[in-house]
């Protein structure tokens, strides 16, 4: 697929949510989608002694869809409660950094208050580590981004199994389809 060649940079041992991240950007491709909200930024630096490096098992959403917006004329909105994320990412994503507004708040807050329509919505925000408390905010997000969404909107769940058993089934009954699954991802659109 035209302008996703950039990809394959993003190919590493560790990143298992590649495959993932491929197909879902094929789609928004495929659909000219251009504008994406993704809650949860990528943590991404990891001091180890003075130098920085890529956390790969992150999946490093933030960088892979700054580069995407950044090549297809697109807008990255990347919120996260945590200032120290946020600070991170602007670090590994400034060359990208004119395609990205990054928003320190609570996701259901940003979400509810934004004025615009989301083309693509990855919904990532808390660690799966506490499934109770991370699958209702993921299923709070959907409740609040589902009037966001249109017909051609993809929206992108992380921690399958962990923060999907709530918001996954709130899509599903809202007419959304699984296009595209793995171990860790799950891809809807209508």
């Amino acid at each position: 697929m035209s302008n996703l060649y950039f990809l394959e940079k993003y190919k590493h041992p560790k990143n298992i949510r590649f495959d993932s991240f491929y197909k879902s950007l094929s789609f928004a491709k495929s659909r000219n989608l251009k504008i994406f909200v993704e809650t949860g930024t990528s943590r991404g630096i990891n001091k180890l002694f003075f130098l920085n490096k890529l956390n790969w098992k992150d999946g490093m959403s933030t960088l892979l869809f700054a580069e995407y917006v950044s090549l297809n004329d697109g807008k990255l909105f990347s919120c996260d409660l945590s200032k120290r994320n946020i600070d991170n990412a602007k670090k590994f994503t400034k060359k990208f950094i004119k395609y990205i507004t990054f928003v320190n708040e609570d996701s259901v807050y940003y979400l509810n208050n934004i004025n615009f329509k989301i083309d693509f919505l990855y919904l990532d925000s808390l660690d799966g580590h506490d499934p109770v408390k991370s699958s209702q905010h993921q299923l709070n997000e959907a409740k609040t981004a589902i009037n966001k969404l249109h017909k051609n909107s993809l929206v992108l769940l992380d921690d399958k199994g962990l923060k999907t058993t709530k918001s996954l089934p709130f899509f599903l009954k809202n007419k959304f389809k699984i296009i595209y699954e793995t171990n860790e991802q799950i891809l809807l659109g209508l």
